[in-house]
Order: C-alpha cells, then structure tokens, then sequence
C-alpha cells in the first residue's frame, strides 16, 4: 500500500471511528487503540458538555436584555445553584466509576440494578433541596450580598431554579450511567433535546412572543426547566428500550440497600470534594458583590463564556474517567493510566488555543452578550486574567477526573479542599480588600489556586495509589 492510499484508509478509519461514537457502539473500550477508544468516548461527551454550557450562554444572552441586576441575579443564583451541581456531579461521579467497573467485570446486571438506586437516591436527595431552597430563595440572596430592589424584583428565577431542581439531578446522575456503560453518544443527545427546547422557549417566555406570556426573568427559568425536564424523559426512555448498551429489565427495578449505600459511600468524597469547590465560588461572588450589581454582572457574562469554552474539556475528562474505571475493572491498571495522559495532552492543546482567543478578543467577546460599557470593561478584564491558566485548568480537571474514575474521591477532595479553600478564598480577599486590586483581586486567586491543584493532582496521580482503590 503507498502512502497515499495508506493516508486515505486512515482518514477513512478515523471517520468511521466518529460516525461510531455519534450513534452509539458495542466497543469494549478495555483493549485495542487507546487512542480510538478516547476518540470514541470523547466526541460524544465533548458535544454533550457543550450542550451543558449552551444552557448557561443562551439564557444570559436573553436574560442581559432586562439589565445589570437581571444579570447579577443569574450570577448570585448560579452561585448558589452550583451547591445542587456539586451534589450531582460527585453523585455522578460515584455512578460513573461503579456502573464502569461493574462494565469491566461483565456484570450487566449489577450495572443496570446499579443505575436503579442511583436514580432513587438523586430523586430523594433533590426533594429536600426543592423544599429548602424554593421556601428560603429570598433569604438565600440577601445573604449572598444582593441588593433589596434585586431580591423583590427577580428573586423568583431563583425560587424556581431551586424548586426544579430535580432535573439537574436526575441529567447529570443517568446521563452517569450512560458515561460509564460507555454509552455517551445517549447523555449527548439528551443535551441536544434539552438545548433545544430550552432555545426555543426562552424569547418566547421572557419576551412573551407569539401566544405565550411574558414572564420576564421567570421565563428564563422555567424554560431551562422545561427544557431538562423532557431530556429526562428521553433518558428514561432510552434506558428500557432495549438498544443501548445499559438496559432496564423488570428484575432491575428493585431496591437494593448494599448497592444503594455503597454509591452513597463511594459518593460522599465526590460529593465533598466538590461541594469545597464550587463552595468556594459562593465566597468569590460574595467578595465580589461588595463592589455592586454591575461588577457582579461583569463576572457573570465572563465566566459563562468560560464555562462554555471549559465544559467540553469536561467531555475529555469524562471519557478519561471512563477509561480508568473499565480498565481497572479489567485489572489493566497501566491502559488506565496511559489513557490519562493521552486525554490530559489532548485537553491542554485544546484549552491552550482556546486561552489565545481569550487573551485577544476578552472584549469583543463580552460585548457579544451585554452592550453596557462598564459590564464589557470588568467581563474583558475576567476573561483575560483567566486565559493565563488554561493550560493548568486543562490538565487538572482531566487528573481529577481520573481519581474520580478510579473511585479514589478522597484526593481530590483534599486537593481541592487546599486549593480552594486554604489557598484560594483568603487570598481572593486580600488581593481584593486588602491590597486594593478591587475584582481582578478575585479574578488572580482563581489562576493561582487552578494552577496549583494542576501541579499538586501531577504529583499525587504519579504516585498510583489511585490503581489499588476497590468499588
């Protein structure tokens, strides 16, 4: 074969290796090219993170029409909202690794039964927040520092973000299992079905276009809602029709108190580890409300755009959890670390070109989404200072997602519990409030303190103890 019909059988392989992962494979991702196994898994996750992120960008661009405050509100509530995403997404975590594992050893069944309690634990867990968090929404606002004309006027986006939350539970936990049976093309497409409706109905329900009413930043809300909503009920459906590689049966649907209490227990590090995380972003938004609405409003726009240039590389490091749990599952603990560092490379040449568009175009970028001058000036000044870390956030979330993958939850929640809060919070106030750096202040530690966990998570991740960790 010469080297121009070798080049065209590889660019054939590898677009049948894409069209594969779109519409779902049988593929046991613990032999072969590790390689085409991070292609297979990533693309799908990678889309379905990018779907995630479509939520938070589509809703800030309708939500900046009805002003500064409209927009701080968004921003305290996603504040507060990130406590739900921390449960869900160590949850998930916890769902992933066991449902993997379980894949590895060709348990199906434990796997499926597996998949049964994760869901009744996730629909337990968002009953009580729904009834804490949609009673006490106004409390919960002035005690992040928003301003009384703010909580009387838009406090009900964060009432009914909090009262439905159960779909953010329920995506991000069976949208788990799917990830860890190796099916992430189905948690894709439930993002494309929940992206679109909630594009759809979101001018129609803020603005009151057509025969619908005008709910103002409410309609943001329940859009939002509406649209995760009929993604869940896509993935119910997909987990008992019988063609995907997870598949409910009659005998699934049973309670199984050991399998239960030990996702919780395997959880509960996640859980933490996260909730330290995004914890810590509450305090951020706190410091960063002393400087009012409109300095609130700059670092909404701002870290929206980058969650939505950060989720996907989420989708990578899902597809490395993913690769570490089956793998170790199939007692192949040096495939599950090379897979690491494959997707760990991978990741920071991606986020690195994405920091180069950051760092020239932070402006630009804002004025995309707000026109106020003074929201465009603090949003660019964020969206600069954060592109200096890429490279360091590309190759933590990935080192973390390994541990995590793995079922070790405790070291990242050690990392993050010194990162974040030992390292990052006090020093965002003393930069801010003590040596006059005002926002950018915050916008530093976040760098410093991402850095960090990246170098820290190297260190600990090559020693292995990750490799001896049972689920």
């Amino acid at each position: 074969m010469d080297s121009s019909e070798e080049n065209h059988f590889n660019e054939a392989s590898i677009w049948s290796e894409v069209k594969t992962s779109l519409s779902g494979t049988d593929k046991d991702f613990t032999k072969g090219s590790i390689g085409r196994a991070i292609l297979v898994l990533s693309i799908p996750m990678v889309l379905e993170m990018l779907m995630e992120s479509i939520f938070a960008i589509v809703d800030i661009i309708f939500v900046s029409k009805l002003g500064a405050d409209a927009i701080a509100t968004v921003g305290f509530t996603e504040s507060l909202i990130t406590l739900i995403y921390a449960i869900a997404i160590g949850f998930a975590m916890a769902t992933t690794a066991v449902v993997a594992r379980r894949f590895g050893e060709k348990d199906f069944d434990t796997a499926s039964i597996t998949a049964v309690q994760a869901i009744l634990v996730a629909l337990t867990i968002s009953v009580i927040i729904a009834v804490l968090g949609g009673s006490f929404s106004p409390l919960l606002l002035s005690l992040m520092g928003a301003e009384e004309q703010l909580i009387s006027k838009f406090s009900v986006y964060t009432t009914i973000m909090f009262s439905t939350n159960f779909v953010i539970m329920l995506i991000f936990v069976i949208n788990a299992v799917f990830r860890g049976a190796g099916d992430a093309n189905i948690a894709m497409r439930t993002l494309v079905i929940a992206n679109g409706i909630n594009i759809i109905l979101d001018p129609l329900l803020i603005f009151g276009l057509w025969v619908f009413p005008e709910m103002g930043i409410a309609g943001a809300a329940v859009a939002t809602s509406i649209g995760r909503g009929i993604g869940v009920g896509y993935q119910c459906y997909k987990l008992f029709d019988g063609k995907t590689r997870i598949n409910l049966l009659k005998r699934h649907l049973v309670l199984r108190w050991d399998i239960m209490f030990n996702l919780i227990k395997v959880s509960l590090g996640g859980i933490f580890q996260f909730i330290i995380a995004t914890s810590s972003w509450v305090f951020l938004v706190k410091i960063i409300a002393v400087f009012g609405s409109v300095s609130v409003a700059g670092y909404t726009v701002a870290v929206r755009i980058l969650v939505f240039s950060i989720l996907p590389s989420w989708g990578m490091s899902n597809a490395a959890a993913t690769l570490v749990g089956q793998n170790l599952g199939a007692d192949q603990p040096e495939r599950a670390e090379k897979s690491t560092w494959i997707a760990a490379f991978a990741n920071m040449v991606f986020l690195g070109l994405v920091s180069i568009l950051f760092f020239t175009n932070a402006e630009f970028l804002i004025a995309l989404i707000s026109k106020d001058p003074a929201i465009i000036e603090i949003g660019g000044k964020c969206l600069r200072i954060m592109s200096y870390g890429y490279l360091a956030y590309a190759f933590g979330m990935v080192i973390i997602q390994a541990f995590n993958g793995a079922g070790d939850t405790l070291t990242p929640t050690l990392i993050n519990l010194v990162c974040f809060w030992i390292i990052e919070i006090p020093l965002a106030y003393l930069l801010a409030m003590k040596f006059g750096f005002a926002e950018e202040g915050v916008f530093y530690s976040i760098v410093i303190s991402e850095t960090l966990l990246g170098i820290i998570g190297f260190i600990l991740f090559k020693r292995g103890k990750w490799k001896t960790i049972k689920v």
